[in-house]
Formats: C-alpha cells, sequence, structure tokens
C-alpha cells in the first residue's frame, strides 16, 4: 500500500530505456519514503522475456500483464489495467514515460482516479509542503518540478490531497543505473481478464511500424550544438563538420528548429531531447532555461558566443568570446591538425 509504481513501456518483448531511467528515480524516491518500488508492465507474449531488463533496478514487486490484445498499445486496456489495479494498490506515486504512450495514457488513468498529472518533469524529489491557507503541513510530498510559462520560470508543482500523484518524464532526464541495494524482486502474473472488459479491445491496431531513430544524439559523448546565431541552415554545415571532426553528433536549441536551421529530431531541451555528452559544444545559443533544462548535466560545457553576457555562459565551463563564423572554423581546422 502507498508504495512508489512505474508504468513499463515496452517495444514488444523490450523495455524501453525511458522505464529503465524512471525505475532509477523511482527506486531513490522509494528510499526517501521508507517504501517499496513496483512496476507494472502490459503486453503479448512477454512473460519470461521482460523481467530481467526490469528486477536489477531495484523493483520490489513487478506485475507482468501478458495476453492478447496488449501490444501493440492501444489506450482502454492499458488504462483499465492501471486504473484497476491502482484502485486496489493505492499507490502515492506514479511514473511513467513523456512519450507518445506516456502522454495518452498518463491522462486517462489520471482524469479516471480524479488524480493530479505533472507532464515534462525535470526533476523529481520528496519533500514538505505547508498549505498557509488552510495552517496544514504536508509531509513526504513529491515535488514536480518542471519550466513552466513558455521556460521563463521553473515551477515546483505538489499534490496534497489526490493520489497517485502522477508525473511523465521525457527519455535521457534521468540517469538509469543497475540498483546494488536489497530488493524483493517478487514477479506476479495477474489474471487481465480480471482488470480489463472485453469492451476495451474494440480498438486494434492493424499495422504496427517503429522507424530506427537516425542518430545516436542522446548517447552521443560529444555533442556540438547550434542556436539562431547560426544564422542559416548553411550555417548548420560548419557544425556538421566539427563533429564529424570530434566523433561526435549535431544537436540544435529550439529556435534553430523553429527557424528551419536544423531537424526536429535534433533538438535539444525541455521539448527536445535531454543529453549527458561528457563535452557540450554551445554555439550561437543564448541559453533560455528550456534549453539549459535538456543538457546541464553535460560533464564539460564550453560556450561559442558573441555576447559575453549571454544566459549560457553562466554554467559554461569556458566561454569563447566571438562569432561562430570566426570561431568554429578555426576549432575545425585545429583538430584535423592534431588527429593525424
Amino acid at each position: 500500500m502507498n508504495n512508489v509504481f512505474v508504468y513499463i513501456e515496452l517495444e514488444g518483448t523490450e523495455v524501453r530505456e525511458v522505464s529503465q531511467e524512471l525505475l532509477t528515480k523511482g527506486r531513490k524516491l522509494a528510499n526517501d519514503l521508507g517504501v517499496e518500488l513496483h512496476a507494472v508492465a502490459a503486453g503479448t507474449d512477454i512473460k519470461g522475456k521482460v523481467e530481467e531488463q526490469i528486477l536489477p533496478y531495484g523493483v520490489d514487486k513487478l506485475y507482468v500483464f501478458d495476453g492478447e490484445g496488449l501490444f501493440p498499445y492501444t489506450s482502454a486496456p492499458h488504462t483499465d489495467i492501471l486504473v484497476n489495479l491502482f484502485r486496489q494498490e493505492q499507490p502515492q506515486i506514479c511514473l511513467m514515460g513523456a512519450t507518445v504512450i506516456g502522454r495518452d495514457l498518463g491522462p486517462r488513468v489520471s482524469s479516471s482516479l480524479t488524480s493530479g498529472l505533472t507532464a515534462d518533469c525535470t526533476q523529481l524529489e520528496i519533500g514538505p509542503y505547508e498549505d498557509k491557507k488552510n495552517n496544514k503541513v504536508y509531509k513526504d510530498l513529491l515535488y514536480q518540478i518542471r519550466p513552466a510559462f513558455g521556460g521563463n520560470i521553473v515551477a515546483t508543482i505538489v499534490n496534497p490531497d489526490h493520489r497517485p500523484q502522477m508525473a511523465t518524464v521525457r527519455s535521457g532526464v534521468m540517469q538509469k543505473a543497475v540498483y546494488e541495494g536489497e530488493c524483493r524482486k517478487e514477479v506476479v502474473y495477474p489474471d487481465v481478464a480480471k482488470y480489463v472488459s472485453p469492451e476495451a479491445y474494440v480498438v486494434r491496431v492493424l499495422d504496427h511500424h517503429v522507424e530506427a531513430a537516425k542518430h545516436n544524439l542522446k548517447g552521443a559523448p560529444i555533442v556540438v550544438a547550434g542556436g539562431y546565431g547560426m544564422g542559416s541552415k548553411e550555417g548548420f554545415d560548419m557544425l556538421f563538420d566539427l563533429a564529424k571532426v570530434l566523433h561526435g553528433e549535431v544537436g540544435a536549441s529550439r529556435a534553430a528548429v523553429d527557424a528551419g536551421f536544423c531537424d526536429h529530431d535534433r533538438q535539444i531541451g525541455q521539448t527536445g531531447v535531454t543529453v549527458h555528452p561528457k563535452v557540450y559544444i554551445a554555439c550561437g545559443i543564448s541559453g533560455q532555461i528550456q534549453h539549459i533544462a535538456g543538457m546541464q548535466d553535460a560533464g564539460i560545457i564550453i560556450s561559442i558566443n558573441s555576447d559575453p553576457e549571454a544566459p549560457i555562459n553562466r554554467i559554461a565551463d569556458y566561454v569563447i568570446t566571438g562569432t561562430v563564423e570566426e570561431v568554429v572554423p578555426k576549432l575545425i581546422k585545429y583538430y584535423k591538425q592534431n588527429s593525424k
């Protein structure tokens, strides 16, 4: 009762990385609260194929719902599973990925249970909350932290009175790690028919296709990112040249993507990809809060900007003041000379 739950997203019998990242975070939250971490996986022909992808991340109890019609994902069966399971188990926290599936499933579950849901969180912590209006103090609430008002502020959202406290998190925001501590690792296989109504299967997926990623931006050790200051799509050609020399990947700010300088799948930030490279080179990026949310955990941050007062310079380890047209070609030339 009142445990932390993580919804496990599957592609066939493969656990999506965002779910493993949330298990790592969920384990920490459960430890802070002194409760257990439970996980829920639902799919077709997954028994015996997903457990070892989930249990090493500190799961005390794993619910595996295995049945026809649960993959490919459709809204109604998965909603029935979570709503009925949560009514039974009364969790205090539920985490899921801010993916196509999570954005569909989360609101349906929270609406059915009349609980709150905060989307696209960048941090999750446990702490107290004082309701001064009603003179009440709540202990051990989930701080659901995310940029708000167009990224101009960072908001901390709490849900004092309704359960579960639900949050979605983008892939890459949390970092996954196998849990070294003790946990129960119990696995149960509930009867799907007791949780899902026959009517829930009325919608069927006739064709399911997942396109492979064109690049490995999220896992790249070096990221060269460009902003609106690159000036044009042709300006980004320099960044691709630099990334090639460094064996890295090219990313972009939202402003650059909106201007048509770079493809949307390379966007870094609150509304794009979150990256954790060893080296992040920001070229012509001002550093709005929603962009910083997607790269602030980089090992070394290098800023190339003609504006010495650019916000990104405040978090950069090294700042090169100058235009990208001046600096980037020199970097390319230098690295080419020293890589031979």
